[in-house]
């Protein structure tokens, strides 16, 4: 599918996005993991990233096969899962893939519809609508599969009025540290075997209704060693953004590989998370103990005439790592964490956006050498 954006902004074009978007998202629900131990987990990401404790299911709710921690900031949602027990796809998913992204649930007005609307057009079932309910109303989820184990869940919350969903209570706890600015889910990336890209990327046009804001060749994101391509989809509104990326040959291993191998196949490799401040939210999450990716000062000799003016301070940026980049409709601020599990896989990026509407596509080789980097203390250049 052809590019739907005008060049000089990367705006999308609103007459096509009217007539294409069957599929109403208004915005992303909740993400849920599968870790190996869903309590300490909960307890690092709120220790680490400044989350809430929200809600709770387990055995004392009636669940016996599993538990799950809700933590939310701001508008994210983030559902912790551990299986109670052998066997089951739980395990199987953590056996084979370690902790990482099971479910991107999306809310929607008419999860049925939704379900429908995207099998029709050729989406493999997750599984089919159901309802859920108790005293606080009724939910309404659905299901579809993308690439790798990942799903997507529709969710119609309409008619509910509880805590989260339907058989989760209010997760009383004494510990909830001050949250450290993280405000929605602003892209979330996956990475997809070799030639496997442009395959979803159609899934997406086709059965989802999403267009192609941007995409980057090896040539825009390479540097000595490694290289990949990676295009960025968008549902209608804009509130979804889903970059899809595959690697590209190099004369080493690159990232995606890298993540191919530990992630045993296509997943989601990275969260983007923004925030109104990236100079306070770093300095937070850095006194929490969160490790990020290590930027050579040099990046900034020549910072300010490749990017123009900006409200920052340099020196502050300069001393956190912040890479910066920009577009025709402003600047933007990002920054991106090592992997959060042991397996060289998941990582979050903390993003602001000072008007640009873009990816960092500036910040590209700097990063990427910063990731090689990490490989190559791993041995997995």
């Amino acid at each position: 599918m052809d590019a739907i954006y005008d060049s000089s902004s990367l705006k999308l074009k609103k007459e096509f996005l009217d007539a294409e978007d069957f599929l109403p998202l208004n915005g992303t629900d909740y993400i849920e993991l599968y870790v190996g131990n869903a309590k300490q987990a909960a307890h690092f990401y709120k220790t680490a990233f400044g989350f809430q404790s929200l809600a709770y299911a387990g055995l004392e709710t009636g669940m016996k096969d599993r538990v799950s921690y809700v933590l939310k900031q701001d508008k994210i949602r983030m559902v912790l899962t551990s299986p109670l027990g052998p066997g089951g796809e739980i395990n199987e998913h953590l056996d084979k893939h370690g902790d990482g992204v099971k479910n991107v649930a999306l809310w929607v007005d008419d999860a049925s519809k939704s379900w429908k609307e995207t099998t029709n057009r050729g989406a493999e079932s997750g599984f089919e609508p159901k309802t859920i309910e108790d005293e606080n109303g009724k939910v309404v989820l659905s299901a579809i599969k993308t690439y790798g184990d990942t799903e997507h869940i529709f969710v119609e919350r309409g008619a509910y009025d509880g805590i989260f969903l339907p058989g989760y209570k209010v997760w009383e706890s004494d510990y909830n540290p001050e949250g450290a600015g993280l405000k929605f889910i602003d892209h979330m990336v996956g990475n997809v075997g070799w030639g496997e890209m442009n395959k979803w990327v159609e899934f997406y046009a086709k059965v989802m209704g999403f267009a192609q804001l941007i995409s980057f060749d090896d040539k825009d994101i390479s540097t000595d060693y490694t290289a990949l391509m990676s295009k960025v989809m968008t549902n209608g509104n804009g509130r979804i953004k889903f970059p899809i990326n595959e690697p590209a040959e190099g004369k080493k291993k690159s990232q995606i590989e890298e993540y191919l191998d530990f992630y045993h196949g296509s997943g989601v490799q990275h969260i983007a998370v923004a925030t109104d401040n990236i100079l306070d939210t770093v300095t937070k999450l850095k006194s929490n103990g969160v490790e990020f990716l290590y930027v050579p000062t040099s990046y900034y000799d020549d910072l300010l005439d490749r990017v123009g003016p900006i409200d920052e301070d340099l020196e502050a940026l300069k001393k956190l790592g912040i890479l910066i980049d920009k577009d025709e409709d402003g600047y933007l601020l990002q920054l991106f964490t090592k992997p959060v599990g042991d397996r060289p896989t998941l990582f979050f990026e903390i993003i602001q956006r000072k008007g640009a509407k873009s990816f960092g596509k500036g910040n590209f080789k700097a990063l990427f050498e910063a990731i090689e980097r990490e490989q190559e203390s791993r041995g997995t250049l």
